[in-house]
């Protein structure tokens, strides 16, 4: 390892903090009073994103295993970029709204036994899925900074040594992201 890559590897580090800090404050913060009006158009856009990087991560790994390097170059890119927008419309949309509440019909907030009721066993299922997908989502982010670094630096056998577990964590919390916008949408209070 040479001194660019420890400069590197400690910027990643400092990035994956700083993004877990951020994010944790955003639970913690009350939202502001005035929202912008675009805030209610980013789960949307957040769940398709995730939906699209769910897509190109599989095609990358097509055009890898065919050897087409350059493609595969560029669809890692194209999804990094529109992973690093994920964040930044997540965390938008966090800093105005708070989390919904899976089951919440009549958006109040709480959850009545009829609520409960309704949703049954999908809001456990709901709340597996959520769990796994930010637990992996936090691990996952310096696993793509690490294999994008090594993948750029051409230090190809690190490189394909991070992706065999950076890919399908990162495939995993793009299609769990998408699930779980898909489960958590009815209950959006918008």
């Amino acid at each position: 390892m040479n001194l660019n890559d420890k400069f590197f590897l400690r910027l990643i580090w400092i990035v994956t903090a700083v993004v877990l800090v951020v994010v944790v404050v955003l639970k913690i913060v009350p939202p502001p009073t005035v929202k912008p009006s675009f805030i209610y158009l980013l789960p949307h856009i957040i769940g398709g994103i995730n939906a699209v990087c769910a897509v190109l991560l599989i095609l990358s790994l097509i055009f890898i295993k065919r050897k087409n390097i350059q493609a595969h170059k560029i669809t890692n890119v194209i999804t990094f970029v529109l992973s690093a927008f994920f964040l930044v419309f997540y965390i938008l949309f966090h800093l105005y709204e708070k989390d919904t509440r899976y089951g919440d019909i009549d958006h109040n907030g709480v959850l009545s036994a009829a609520e409960l009721a309704a949703v049954g066993a999908s809001r456990m299922i709901y709340f597996v899925i959520l769990i796994t997908h930010i637990m992996l989502a936090v691990v996952v982010l310096p696993l793509i900074l690490i294999s994008f670094l090594r993948g750029f630096s051409m230090q190809i056998e690190r490189h394909r040594k991070i992706v065999r577990w950076a890919y399908p964590v990162w495939l995993y919390v793009a299609v769990t992201g998408v699930i779980v916008y898909l489960m958590i949408s009815p209950y959006y209070n918008f």
